[in-house]
């Protein structure tokens, strides 16, 4: 069964490659984005497309840091980022409460 499972996800890897190549091939036409004070840039659609994306996720990470060192600062606070969660009993080795 894993073999049948890893070839699938290869496959899915090798389809989702193919389709953003083709996305990149049929979007090679230029693009202009207009900035304000008359800035504007033209360049390929895909490279537009890519670097929304990469903005994006830029500020994305950035509007994550603060949180993230927040968390951090509480379980340093709180003894280490080791922590049971509430309810959750201690058990020996793999074992889970039934139901689990």
């Amino acid at each position: 069964m894993t073999r049948i499972a890893t070839y699938l996800q290869w496959f899915l890897k090798a389809f989702a490659f193919f389709t953003f190549f083709a996305f990149a091939l049929n979007n090679q036409a230029d693009g202009t984005v207009y900035f304000f004070f008359g800035y504007a840039w033209t360049a390929p659609m895909v490279l537009i497309v890519l670097g929304a994306f990469g903005s994006g996720l830029f500020v994305g990470i950035l509007g994550m840091v603060p949180r993230w060192w927040g968390q951090r600062r509480a379980a340093a606070r709180a003894g280490g980022p080791a922590q049971e969660a509430p309810g959750e009993q201690n058990l020996p080795g793999n074992a889970r409460p039934h139901g689990l």
